[in-house]
């Protein structure tokens, strides 16, 4: 019969992945529960934590400081926090608001809050200083989640049709590659109706390459 491990071996082996993970990464508690039991696990992260090897953002949650030379310790992004609970929680889930904006450079504006829909349940999250959203959707607005079309499509309800103009799309169509832009017309039927034409103008690679370069906008002055 197997012996169990240790609280030796259960540190050393939490420790030797928290080692091994790039500055930044973030964990819950899931990530090492093969590791040992419950009480155990959480002794060895307790001490990771004093040691600075870990901060710990939330109750479960845990991050690998990184360090700026300029700035210092930096907090983990949103979407490394998602990105970890997510895949605790076995859910699926979809930028949304001024963040997807800000994820395709369509807006500076800084979020009060992070919102993410998704097919799990609805909650706030708060991490260090970081006020998550994670709201509950319809599976329509989860047909797209984790593709180009899915990202753009929460982006431009944030800016609303006023606001998306000929310097939006010419952004997109310098940044976005273009097999992904063409995604876009397997998903027309995903978008609202004001939607089509542009995802069509963002897809069309010819009219594209006939098109003159747009000068860069005037600098707000």
């Amino acid at each position: 019969m197997p012996r169990a491990p240790t609280q030796n071996s259960i540190d050393t082996r939490i420790s030797r992945k928290v080692k091994q993970s790039l500055p930044g990464a973030v964990f819950t508690t899931g990530d090492f529960a093969g590791m040992g039991g419950s009480k155990a696990v959480g002794k060895c992260l307790e001490r990771l934590v004093k040691r600075g090897d870990l901060r710990r953002l939330a109750r479960g949650l845990y991050d690998k400081p990184r360090r700026d030379e300029v700035l210092g310790v930096l907090w983990p992004s949103a979407d490394a926090v998602i990105k970890a609970i997510s895949e605790k929680d076995k859910i699926r889930v979809q930028p949304a608001g001024v963040h997807a904006a800000n994820m395709l450079g369509l807006s500076e504006q800084v979020p009060a809050k992070y919102l993410f829909l998704t097919d799990g349940g609805s909650r706030m999250l708060k991490a260090g200083p970081m006020r998550i959203e994670l709201k509950h959707t319809t599976p329509r607005n989860m047909a797209a989640a984790g593709r180009f079309t899915g990202l753009l499509i929460q982006a431009f309800k944030s800016l609303g049709p006023k606001h998306i103009d000929k310097w939006n799309l010419a952004r997109l169509k310098k940044n976005v590659p273009a097999v992904e832009r063409l995604g876009l017309l397997n998903d027309l039927d995903l978008a609202p109706a004001w939607m089509r034409p542009l995802f069509m103008e963002l897809a069309d690679q010819k009219r594209s390459k006939r098109m003159k370069p747009l000068p860069e906008p005037p600098e707000e002055g």
